[in-house]
């Protein structure tokens, strides 16, 4: 059976020394952060993801949710029980506005939270974590009675939210969805609409956690343009919401099936049956893109850190186990010559699996908290200029955070299953749930081409390039003060080459992709994976600075530091090299890439 800790000691030294968040405290929410109260969230939160979560995953896995003649899902052995204690312990209330009832701590201990909830178990950590992109959907756009009526009881968990959006017809292009609200004119009514329509690949859909689950679906009022320019967003909560805060009425929203899926079987994942649902306009009408955008954006950042948990989960695994099994014998000679083979840690081959997840998985989480810290000073910092380079920030790494960061993790996965060889492919050990399940965060929130074609195609142009050109300014700041360090000189030469090569690559669209749209569309992936490098790049080299310095003042844990250079080397040598190689693919073009016929990639005779 697989085991999980959750690597408090590494959040520890994000939080406290990379991000120093001490220093925020004039900000709201970060009055309290001291070391001693982060260390004590992180402890908890790593002990009940460990010890109630993680035993659950197995069970989840290989029960999934089961759906019952009347329509209603049951979840798997001990989940109910265990999203009781999550509830009572207020672990989803951590980064939720105080005013309806949350804690209002910063976003980087919820992320951080996050992180070890999706370890420990993927499929029922989704279950409080899309409510969360429901609510900031809904703190955006909803009214205040909307709000007053919702929140404090999604925010507690009390009831928990999906996100409607994709249909048979329609997944990325939301422009074709069918699903129409006509509006309720009968008395009392009060504004509502009816629902009408088939959503599906809905996590969450239906369970038996609470007693009320709120969504937000995406229809099209009877007059709306038949675009993206016509989609409105609506709160249909599985029971009616009386004036006074109790439960009243059914709905008429219905789990048709349950889907079947490759990994994640412990979420409820549902086909969802909307007739004649009541539903109520959240912002204006055929206004509803912006808000399913507040929605996804918050959701592409937790599918990002999905993408590390995976890897996290995977990794620790792979290293008991590598300190365990014994095959063959190192190519110096024989490491343990009282035993007949040597442990698999001695084989170069391994080693670079390990590493590579080593450096990867620390070097993720860096970054995912760093964005975590932009989109508090995004909305909380005291300066405009600070909160806008925050928000400039945290908007252009969102897709690079989603896409490279699970497309990574999922590679990390298969490589951590590697390591066990053929019992990495049977059951009872769990790698093989780990890749399925980190497979699914490269698909949903917008696929990771879309993830590459937002961040190319949207992102780097807007502003002008604000973005864009504040980061490359901040990583050449950077490089420059870091090369007058001998210790930190060769990384920074590294990086800065690397930058360059980011650098020219995005000159190179600038020059081609207006002529040919094609060439953007042929190297945005790989200019994804670029500045994903790139940016955990910035994230090593600040690791390594601080490990430096800790050492030099006579740092306790001198070999948790130590660890950190060596790693940030390892990054150095094995991984920005890519950013090269990536350059030339992007420089390549798409002329080959578009030039078969549809008919030249058949295979029959």
């Amino acid at each position: 059976m697989p085991s999980y800790t959750a690597p408090t000691r590494d959040a520890r030294f994000l939080i406290n020394e990379l991000l120093k968040l001490e220093n925020y405290g004039n900000l709201p929410g970060f009055e309290a952060m001291s070391a001693d109260l982060v260390e004590t969230v992180l402890e908890e939160s790593g002990k009940f993801t460990a010890e109630v979560l993680a035993p659950l995953n197995q069970i989840g896995d290989s029960e999934g949710c089961t759906r019952h003649p009347d329509g209603s899902v049951t979840t798997p052995t001990g989940y109910k029980e265990a999203f009781a204690k999550f509830c009572e312990a207020g672990w989803g209330t951590i980064g939720a506005p105080e005013e309806f009832g949350g804690q209002g701590m910063p976003h980087v201990l919820s992320f951080a939270i996050e992180e070890f909830m999706s370890s420990s178990n993927q499929a029922f950590g989704m279950y409080p974590g899309l409510t969360d992109g429901a609510v900031s959907a809904i703190i955006a756009k909803g009214s205040p009675e909307q709000q007053a009526k919702y929140l404090p009881k999604m925010i507690s968990k009390e009831w928990l939210g999906t996100m409607n959006l994709t249909e048979p017809q329609c997944g990325t292009d939301l422009g074709m969805i069918r699903t129409r609200a006509v509006p309720q004119m009968g008395e009392g009514e009060g504004g509502s609409y009816a629902i009408t329509g088939t959503k599906i690949f809905i996590s969450s859909g239906e369970h038996d956690l609470t007693d009320n689950i709120i969504h937000l679906v995406l229809a099209k009022t009877p007059d709306a343009p038949d675009s993206t320019k016509g989609i409105s967003l609506f709160i249909v909560p599985k029971f009616i919401v009386e004036d006074d805060g109790s439960l009243g009425a059914r709905n008429a929203v219905t789990c048709g099936s349950i889907e079947h899926k490759m990994g994640i079987h412990g979420n409820s994942t549902c086909v969802m049956n909307y007739d004649g649902a009541t539903g109520w306009l959240v912002g204006e009408e055929n206004k509803g893109l912006a808000a399913m955008f507040i929605m996804m954006n918050a959701a592409r950042l937790g599918v990002g850190i999905q993408g590390l948990a995976q890897a996290e989960v995977a990794y620790q695994n792979a290293v008991l186990y590598a300190q365990d099994r014994r095959q063959g014998r190192a190519l110096t000679g024989a490491a343990d010559p009282g035993e007949k083979a040597d442990t698999l840690f001695v084989h170069p081959d391994v080693r670079r699996m390990l590493m590579d997840a080593k450096a990867f998985t620390e070097g993720m989480r860096a970054l995912c908290l760093w964005g975590a810290l932009q989109v508090d000073l995004s909305h909380k910092a005291g300066d405009e200029a600070e909160r806008q380079l925050a928000d400039d920030l945290i908007s252009l790494l969102t897709p690079v955070i989603k896409g490279y960061g699970t497309d990574k993790g999922y590679d990390v996965a298969t490589n951590m299953q590697q390591v066990f060889g053929g019992h990495g492919y049977i059951a009872e050990w769990g790698m093989e749930q780990f890749v399925r399940d980190a497979r699914i965060a490269m698909i949903y929130e917008g696929a990771n081409g879309v993830q590459a074609m937002d961040l190319a195609g949207r992102k780097l142009a807007q502003n002008g390039g604000r973005a864009v050109q504040a980061l490359f300014a901040m990583i050449d700041a950077e490089c420059a003060a870091a090369k007058a360090d001998p210790a930190l000189g060769d990384f920074a030469e590294r990086l800065e080459k690397a930058t360059g090569e980011l650098k020219a690559a995005t000159m190179w669209f600038m020059q081609n992709a207006m002529a040919n749209p094609n060439h953007l569309g042929a190297g945005a992936h790989h200019y994804m994976h670029m500045m994903g490098i790139v940016a955990i790049g910035l994230m090593w080299l600040r690791m390594a600075k601080i490990s430096g310095e800790a050492l030099a003042g006579g740092a306790d844990d001198a070999a948790f530091y130590e660890a950190k250079q060596t790693t940030a080397r390892y990054y150095a040598e094995r991984f920005l090299p890519d950013v090269g190689a990536l350059r030339r693919k992007i420089e390549a073009g798409s002329d080959a890439m578009m030039a078969l016929p549809v008919t030249s990639f058949a295979t029959a005779a």
